[in-house]
């Protein structure tokens, strides 16, 4: 069938049934620029429970999670609401508005989350504790926004075919809208970067495009032996299963807990749990409560991609635009319906090796990355990939009536022939503009420009009760979960983990 087909096969009703969701993440901070060590606060309800404010990896690193949407703007306005009511509720701290994290206490003063005393909620907190201990609390508190897709009708090898493509493409969106080309210097204190330094507290590269997706940002040595095949889901699953299950000798000797016995991870395999995965792309499934996500998946099939690679933009009042939300579904579109040959181990080592150059070097006018058969210009690349999706563009429009895909397509194209209007570029030049050269002062000021603009917008008060009701639930939800545990975390814990777990 040729790409024409497919895109005709979809129908309009196919088109008109996608739908997307947004997780954000931003630290809170204090109004000098430093990460807000106070907790959780109360009036967000609890991090556990609540099914649109929730937190990351630290007790100060929020995370907003929207419902699914028919459309971009629908989905930004409830992220804009959450907003307004956050900002409402959280006195004079911030939300950091960059991806790279604002100045950082000593490692180990950085706090993490903290869900209750139920199991669950212990266990959220011991699985933090081991990301701490394995990579080091610093990484965890970079940000991103994950963009959660899905189409009716799509079968497990549709979706597994979207995702090879799009670990092929990725480096298209590192391009356009990587927004992470400097950081605090205290984020790399002690670690060998190889970044330019800007003056005392910032270093940068000055063709990066996004250092949070390059080998700063979310890796892991360990990790990098794990050839994940993405060729089927029963593939899928079997990468993973052994990384879950078998002891890693260095992770074995640090043990589940410590000398003084208390826990400081949850396993002693290479993944503690399926989410401690790095990936620009994971197969997603709805869980149960306490259900392994690969028990999920094998049992229910893929029911959306979420996307891992988004940079926030300190541009945009909630760090995604609708426009972006537009071009991600026409990109995925493609992704969904251009050939798709499987992966294999040395794809997934050229395609680690391409994202890092472009995560560093994206607008470096010389930059060659690996194709299938030879080095080619990055830039010549992308506007390939981008021409290719302009069908996909009109179709999304034929469906709407209006122009919005067909719009934005066009303008990322001017963007990229046009380096100096890419977000990664705008940040630098801003930042030596109107802060000289200090990344924390600039995203600092961002933050607060950020958080006059959405407390000047309208939040009804139907808005903020429903909100409020939300956050009374949920701490109401946490208790009933505390009271109800009859196991001890030991025992819950070996069963949460038993192999058997992750089978159908």
């Amino acid at each position: 069938m040729s790409f024409a087909q497919r895109l005709a096969s979809l129908g309009p009703d196919r088109l008109a049934g996608m739908r997307r969701g947004v997780e954000k993440e931003s630290l809170r901070i204090s109004p000098d620029g430093r990460l807000a060590l106070t907790p959780h606060p109360q009036a967000l309800g609890s991090a556990l429970t609540h099914p649109r404010i929730t937190t990351d990896f630290s007790e100060s690193q929020l995370e907003f999670v929207t419902g699914v949407h028919p459309d971009a703007q629908a989905c930004l306005a409830e992220l804009t609401r959450i907003h307004q009511f956050v900002y409402r509720s959280i006195g004079e701290e911030l939300l950091w508005v960059g991806s790279m994290p604002c100045r950082l206490p000593a490692d180990e003063t950085i706090p993490i989350g903290r869900y209750g005393t139920s199991n669950i909620g212990r266990a959220k907190s011991v699985y933090r504790m081991g990301l701490g201990l394995r990579y080091g609390r610093r990484m965890q508190t970079i940000s991103g926004i994950h963009y959660n897709w899905s189409m009716p009708g799509l079968s497990n090898e549709q979706y597994f075919g979207l995702i090879r493509n799009f670990r092929r493409h990725s480096f298209l969106l590192l391009l356009l809208f990587g927004a992470s080309p400097a950081v605090c210097a205290s984020f790399v204190e002690g670690r060998d970067h190889g970044l330019q330094p800007l003056n005392a507290t910032t270093y940068h590269l000055p063709h990066a495009t996004s250092l949070r997706m390059g080998r700063l940002g979310y890796q892991s040595d360990a990790q990098a032996a794990l050839a994940v095949s993405y060729n089927s889901l029963e593939d899928y699953a079997a990468s993973l299963e052994g990384a879950l299950t078998r002891p890693h000798p260095p992770y074995e000797r640090l043990g589940v807990r410590n000398l003084g016995g208390e826990y400081h991870q949850l396993a002693t395999s290479l993944l503690q749990i399926e989410n401690e995965f790095y990936g620009t792309i994971r197969p997603k499934r709805v869980i149960h409560r306490a259900e392994r996500p690969l028990h999920a998946l094998r049992q229910r099939g893929v029911e959306y991609i979420e996307v891992r690679c988004m940079d926030l933009d300190p541009f945009e009042p909630v760090g995604i635009a609708a426009d972006t939300m537009r071009f991600l579904d026409v990109f995925l579109l493609h992704c969904l319906l251009a050939d798709s040959p499987p992966d294999s181990p040395s794809e997934i080592a050229r395609l680690a090796h391409n994202q890092h150059l472009v995560a560093a070097r994206g607008r470096d006018p010389e930059l060659t990355i690996e194709g299938s058969c030879s080095r080619v210009a990055v830039a010549d690349w992308a506007r390939e990939v981008m021409l290719d999706c302009r069908p996909m563009a009109e179709a999304l429009d034929a469906g709407s009536g209006a122009d919005d895909h067909v719009r934005v397509l066009e303008s990322m194209l001017q963007r990229l022939q046009q380096p100096a209007t890419l977000p990664s570029a705008r940040v630098l030049e801003a930042m030596k503009r109107d802060s000289d050269g200090v990344f924390t002062a600039f995203v600092r000021d961002r933050s607060a420009a950020t958080r006059a603009e959405l407390l000047g917008l309208d939040l009804p008060r139907s808005e903020l009760e429903a909100f409020q009701a939300l956050a009374s639930q949920s701490a109401d939800e946490q208790f009933r979960l505390e009271v109800a545990d009859a196991l001890s975390f030991e025992v819950w814990r070996r069963s949460y983990l038993a192999p058997e777990t992750l089978q159908v």
